[in-house]
């Protein structure tokens, strides 16, 4: 079964070590990190831009990403 890549981008709150839960979701769940960007809109809140590729239903990753209590919003 090949790797299908996917675009995400991810809204949340700009606190420590929030990126490094979202990577960590990420990675437990099999994606496989191809590009990402991010940047603050303020010193609140940051824009994770992704694109990655997993074996897995990208559903599941999403759903596992948006339960973090920092993660504002997540869209494919």
């Amino acid at each position: 079964m090949s790797e299908t890549p996917y675009q995400l981008t991810i809204k949340a709150d700009n606190k420590l070590g929030t990126l490094e839960r979202i990577l960590r979701v990420i990675r437990h769940r099999g994606g496989h990190i191809k590009k990402m960007q991010m940047h603050t809109i303020d010193n609140h809140t940051f824009i994770l831009s992704l694109t990655l590729a997993t074996e897995r239903a990208i559903s599941t990753l999403q759903n596992q990403v948006a339960k973090l209590v920092d993660v504002i919003s997540i869209e494919a």
